[in-house]
């Protein structure tokens, strides 16, 4: 997501508070949080399997702790603007943080179920509240001229998640167990709540976001075709990648060490990805989603037909990255050009889309992978992202961007 901001129209951009200063420290702040977010989301994706058996669950049970975070952030995410409207950003940011801190600490110290999914729901909070507000709080910590660059250094967060969370969470797992993780997690949020506390000065409420608003902007063709579009590539993207670890255990029977390698390229794959995709954007805002939908589809398809074959497991997986990390991008820059005019409200439309689809993905690739195996969700995660890819280029004329 690092040309995200390159890409974003002068409507987007809320009013300034007047800052001849850029806060960068409080910048850097929010890069921080992202990063920890991200990082804790998915980090049941690279310890799925140790989890699960430690806690005495299966393997399809255990995923459900990404279902349990999308559900929540997703409502979150189209709530939070609403519910904080009276309060201080900085005070409801520092309150998103601290949910990554206690959300980690609960995880570490599971014993069932019922606990990791209370610890996932905190986390939830605290994802779909941040990602509906960090946009627009990051363009009131510096002067307008110097947006792009605030921006272009939160969503480094992102990449740099995505290239380090699940490799570097399967080694911790491996090395010291699957709590040690979340250990992890719980001090990058700590840290990040200190530099927060220190960096990001008073921000008071700017706008009154409304549930009609939201259904507003629902009703503008380019917006719901970008959501529908969402749901649909992101549900089968998810429902692949929470089960690649499982996959690449018994179809290439690879080891830990490997599958830590075939994350990691994935991660890599995914931050050329995003650069790649901000290049095509300039150009084309369907061509770069239907594009990177149409690839994620064809790598889950050589997977599902030749993933036996070592070499084509980890390339798949790594090209993989390489598309989905394009698609972020894309799709933030996509609705907001439908919607420039109200910020905070499309940040936390395409948070709860996102959320949707991502619990939807967890949940059906839970299904198909305890009734068919690993195979299942990610034969699924084709059929899904192609009809994505399709229903994008039948409906390009009705886009408008």
């Amino acid at each position: 997501m690092t040309d995200t901001a390159t890409t974003l129209e002068a409507g987007f951009m809320p009013a300034s508070d007047g800052r001849s200063e850029p806060a960068w420290a409080g910048v850097a702040s929010l890069a921080l949080g992202v990063f920890g977010l991200v990082t804790a989301e998915f980090l049941p994706v690279s310890i799925l399997t140790p989890m699960a058996a430690d806690l005495g669950i299966s393997t399809g049970t255990a995923g459900q702790a990404v279902t349990a975070t999308a559900v929540v952030g997703a409502i979150a995410g189209l709530t939070t603007a609403i519910v904080t409207r009276a309060i201080d950003r900085r005070l409801v940011l520092w309150g998103f943080t601290l949910a990554l801190i206690v959300s980690s600490l609960l995880a570490a110290f599971a014993t069932n179920l019922a606990m990791l999914l209370a610890a996932r729901i905190i986390l939830g909070i605290g994802l779909g509240g941040f990602w509906s507000m960090m946009a627009a709080i990051a363009l009131r910590l510096v002067p307008m001229a110097l947006v792009p660059r605030a921006m272009s250094i939160v969503f480094t967060g992102v990449s740099v998640a995505t290239v380090c969370a699940a490799p570097v969470g399967a080694y911790i797992g491996d090395l010291w167990g699957w709590r040690a993780a979340f250990l992890m997690a719980t001090a990058v949020g700590a840290v990040t709540l200190v530099v927060q506390m220190a960096s990001i000065p008073r921000l008071p409420p700017q706008s009154v976001p409304s549930l009609k608003l939201l259904f507003d902007l629902f009703r503008r063709p380019s917006t719901r075709i970008g959501i529908i579009t969402v749901l649909l590539f992101v549900s089968g993207h998810f429902a692949g990648f929470t089960y690649v670890r499982p996959f690449l255990e018994t179809v290439p029977a690879f080891g830990i060490e490997a599958i830590s390698l075939i994350l990691f390229a994935y991660g890599v794959g995914g931050f050329f990805g995003n650069l790649a995709g901000g290049l095509v954007i300039e150009r084309s805002i369907v061509a770069a989603v239907s594009l990177g939908t149409l690839m994620i589809a064809a790598m889950a398809l050589a997977l599902a037909v030749f993933g036996s074959i070592d070499i084509v497991s980890a390339g798949a997986v790594t090209l993989w990255g390489f598309a989905f990390g394009a698609l972020p991008v894309a799709v933030q820059t996509w609705m907001v050009r439908a919607a420039p005019d109200h910020a905070e409200s499309t940040g936390g439309l395409i948070v709860a889309t996102f959320q949707v689809a991502i619990a939807s993905g967890a949940i059906l690739g839970g299904l198909f992978v305890d009734g068919f195996g690993p195979l299942g969700a990610i034969t699924y995660c084709a059929v899904a992202t192609l009809a994505g890819a399709l229903y994008v280029i039948a409906s390009r004329r009705n886009i408008g961007l």
